[in-house]
């Protein structure tokens, strides 16, 4: 009788609260066929370290020199159109039902081009932009993916513990890093021994993200990969 009743309480709440696409409208699903199959994709060659599409699949120029400590950073979209929209509506609007949509997409992705993980880890917010969002966006997405790929997810372990400004407020790539250093520390030693697989919905210079890795192999975590959303090409 469970899973009937879940069928019925979910077709009542369609019948209640509609879902429209956030790319155009259309009644149906948060994310239509059409929109859908319009998501702007990452496809090979990559660079091997933060994932950009890279004639040859060679380390790309900003890369060459770049002493990362997150072993490697991908995505399947690029950070634009549909895409950007309902990361937006997911950040901003509070549409936190777009989460099973938008993990589906990251499950899918996982599935295809495997990265080396045993644990999910969010990257954490400042406990003051927890308070003012009411959610980490992240977290979501990383517990929806876990019950998908069937993973652990750790998210008190990695915190942020200076608040920082907002990454998109700064200028360049080396503000973008000098902005986010040592802004995050591991509690205890969980994650010792482990290859840890982080979260997140964007990544721009992926300063953030090998902020965090450095956290988390300072408490001995074997290797760090970045997994996102999308990311600004």
């Amino acid at each position: 009788m469970l899973p009937q009743l879940a069928k019925l309480k979910g077709a009542a709440l369609d019948l209640l609260f509609p879902q429209y696409c956030v790319g155009c409208g259309k009644e149906g699903s948060f994310l239509c066929h059409t929109c859908r199959q319009s998501l702007p994709r990452i496809t090979p060659p990559l660079c091997p370290r933060c994932g950009r599409p890279q004639h040859g699949g060679i380390f790309c120029p900003d890369c060459v020199n770049w002493k990362a400590e997150i072993d490697g950073i991908r995505s399947p979209f690029r950070f634009d159109g549909v895409m950007r929209q309902a990361i937006h509506q997911l950040k901003y609007r509070h549409l936190r039902a777009l989460i099973t949509t938008l993990a589906g997409l990251l499950q899918d992705y996982f599935t295809t081009s495997p990265i080396p993980a045993e644990v999910l880890v969010p990257v954490p917010l400042h406990r003051k932009r927890l308070r003012e969002r009411g959610y980490n966006q992240s977290g979501l997405l990383a517990r929806e993916l876990g019950k998908l790929i069937s993973l652990p997810v750790i998210d008190d372990c990695l915190i942020r513990r200076r608040h920082t400004p907002p990454q998109a407020r700064t200028s360049n790539v080396n503000e973008r890093h000098h902005n986010i250093a040592d802004a995050f520390t591991c509690r205890d030693r969980r994650l010792q021994d482990k290859p840890v697989l982080l979260i997140d919905d964007v990544a721009t210079s992926g300063a953030t993200l090998n902020a965090c890795a450095a956290a988390l192999k300072a408490a001995g975590a074997t290797s760090v990969w970045g997994l996102v959303m999308a990311r600004e090409i």
